[in-house]
């Protein structure tokens, strides 16, 4: 049987290891008071049910707050399903998958044993895929926002600021950054994070100017590089120097990462915590880089099966410089946790665009035939108590364009100016 709170991926532990809030898009969750591990994750995003590995079925009635919450799986029933059927000559996770869909909850999932290794080594820090990031432009198209040196979309001329049309033929202007990410890395569609194998190939769709071609790139395992720090000077007479910090997801290390970052900041120089597009990941890290920047106290509220649990933040994280957290509708899961934590407890301004809102918690059950079922047991809260789960986190600035300009202006601000 599970343990309370606790959850690891499949092949390095136990059952029951380190709790996850499973966030949208790849993965998610938490260590507070001994009662997360560092496995604990967020951040897979629903997909549609397809073959017998895996469901996520949507329904109306699992939204918080707007008058239903989906019934509550047992790991005992789900697992009872699958035993029958595998009893019967049938799909053991098929049968869990369909108790799923009955629930009602998007959120719950069934993996194959493959594919739920593949977020255990995402969250290590590796992945597959064709080493660009992908962000929102004007009038919803889609752009290359970096690339990574040496990478195959580095080796096939891919530049910053190239408009991404397609991806294997599905044009993906309008659609979620993390949408995007998925279909490069091969996740979209099927749902199966670690699916794509390196050298399986995907064909982009690029405009440069006037320009427009297809160009077909090899993905390779390539190793998660979660968090870019960059010192920027002031622009204009009196304006403040800028760290910025920008984190993409929460795999191991990055908690640390965040912390040196902050401690970097110079005196009368702000900070500028990046969080657009962040995908989640391990909570135990977000905790780790929600106490960069406070001195103990709380950074969320959880509870499971209703038992009433938090996360705490380690003391002596830097309190000084000003900070400003920059969100959009990519930021999910722990990302969400993160930016919560620090409006909620007055230690940030948030700027953006509102985040996902996923604010549900998974805890995984191996079944007989291998693959894993992460069933919803519950749902966390920000220090002042507010839902995350269809809510999402509202900046305290919404800016549609240019976050990063005003996102300067208010830290030089709050900086007074110096």
């Amino acid at each position: 049987m599970p343990g309370p709170t606790m959850f690891l991926p499949p092949p390095r532990a136990r059952r029951g290891a380190a709790l996850t809030l499973v966030f949208a898009g790849v993965l998610a969750t938490g260590a507070a008071a001994g009662a997360w591990s560092a496995d604990a994750r967020d951040g897979r995003k629903p997909t549609d049910a397809r073959g017998a590995s895996r469901t996520a079925a949507r329904s109306a009635a699992s939204a918080i707050g707007t008058g239903g919450v989906p019934r509550p799986l047992d790991h005992r029933t789900v697992e009872a399903a699958a035993e029958r059927a595998e009893r019967d000559g049938k799909s053991g996770s098929q049968a869990a998958a369909d108790e799923i869909t009955r629930s009602g909850d998007r959120w719950s999932a069934v993996y194959s044993a493959r594919e739920y290794e593949g977020f255990a080594r995402a969250l290590d820090g590796a992945y597959v895929g064709v080493g660009l990031s992908a962000r929102r432009g004007g009038q919803g198209r889609t752009e290359v926002d970096s690339v990574r040196p040496g990478s195959p979309a580095d080796r096939a001329g891919i530049r910053p600021g190239d408009r991404l049309r397609a991806i294997d033929g599905a044009a993906v202007d309008g659609r979620p950054v993390t949408e995007v990410v998925a279909r490069l890395r091969g996740d979209a569609g099927t749902g199966t994070p670690g699916a794509a194998a390196p050298g399986s190939p995907v064909r982009l769709g690029l405009q440069r100017g006037g320009r427009s071609w297809d160009r077909t790139v090899l993905r390779e395992r390539l190793s998660t590089e979660s968090v870019a720090v960059e010192r920027l000077p002031g622009e204009g007479p009196g304006a403040m120097t800028v760290t910025r910090i920008k984190v993409d997801s929460f795999t191991k290390g990055t908690g640390e990462r965040v912390r040196r970052a902050a401690r970097s900041a110079g005196r009368g120089e702000g900070v500028l915590l990046d969080l657009r597009g962040n995908s989640g990941g391990l909570v135990a890290e977000a905790v780790t880089a929600a106490s960069a920047f406070l001195d103990g106290g709380l950074v969320a509220t959880y509870d499971v099966h209703g038992s009433q649990r938090a996360l705490e933040a380690a003391p002596g994280g830097v309190t000084r410089p000003p900070l400003v957290v920059l969100v959009d509708g990519g930021t999910m899961s722990a990302g969400e946790l993160v930016a919560g934590a620090l409006q909620d407890r007055g230690r940030a301004v948030v700027v953006g665009t509102p985040t996902f809102g996923k604010g549900s918690v998974q805890m995984p059950t191996r079944l007989a035939d291998g693959s894993v079922a992460e069933l919803t047991v519950g749902h966390y809260r920000t220090p002042a108590g507010r839902a995350v789960d269809e809510r999402g986190i509202v900046p305290d600035l919404v800016v549609h364009g240019d976050a990063e300009r005003r996102a300067r202006t208010v830290l030089s601000g709050l900086g007074g100016g110096s």
